[in-house]
């Protein structure tokens, strides 16, 4: 890619976040969605602490090598990790009759307002005024989806501000892929939760496509 997006030829230029705080909770999924926003944050010197969150993702294998490419890359940033509770149970309970929902139907909005609810409560409770995630910028997702379920969260509290940038804007969709390229991040193949396994590898069997094997895809 060269155009004036791309990574080598985009000045990024300062953010600033929601009543000029300086400080952000950053809810993250994964690696590659999340390397393009760390980016952006760090060079505005916006206090960033990602929070892991996501007991949507299954198996425990995949949830353990996701975690340790995000803890990575916030290693290199110097940015404060929360590995958060992987607490299966408890979404699989908050799941229950959805599972054959499409993809950005019903089960995806419980998904994500799980994962917000517990992010702006850690927001709450550890004196950050806003939080944002990453899960916008992926242009498989609804981003429409996502901010309402962030805001819906965010509401619980007087004091926190959900943060919907629009991640995508200005190039940061193809940064995101560059950077996943440049780092070598760990490329999953579905959403994360077992039934978007299900669906995906359905449509890979119908489509003469080998079924998804975890763990062995990476970017380069």
């Amino acid at each position: 890619m060269d155009n004036q997006f791309s990574l080598k030829n985009y000045s990024r230029s300062k953010l600033a976040m929601p009543n000029n705080e300086k400080k952000l909770l950053l809810h993250s999924c994964c690696a590659p969605c999340a390397g393009e926003i760390m980016e952006a944050v760090a060079a505005s010197d916006i206090q960033t602490t990602v929070y892991f969150y996501n007991p949507n993702i299954h198996p425990r294998e995949e949830y353990e090598i996701r975690k340790d490419e995000n803890k990575r890359f916030c290693e290199k940033l110097g940015f404060n990790f929360i590995d958060a509770d992987y607490d299966k149970d408890n979404w699989f309970e908050r799941i229950k009759g959805l599972e054959n929902e499409p993809e950005r139907g019903k089960r995806c909005t419980e998904c994500f307002d799980m994962r917000f609810e517990r992010s702006a409560l850690f927001a709450h409770e550890n004196d950050f005024r806003v939080y944002a995630t990453t899960l916008g910028i992926s242009r498989w997702k609804n981003m429409d989806q996502i901010n309402k379920s962030g805001k819906r969260a965010a509401k619980r509290y007087s004091d926190i501000h959900y943060w919907d940038f629009n991640w995508r804007k200005k190039g940061g969709s193809s940064r995101m892929i560059e950077i996943s390229k440049r780092e070598e991040f760990y490329q999953q193949e579905y959403c994360g939760c077992v039934y978007s396994l299900r669906d995906t590898n359905k449509w890979r069997k119908k489509n003469n496509k080998d079924r998804i094997i975890r763990g062995i895809k990476f970017y380069n």
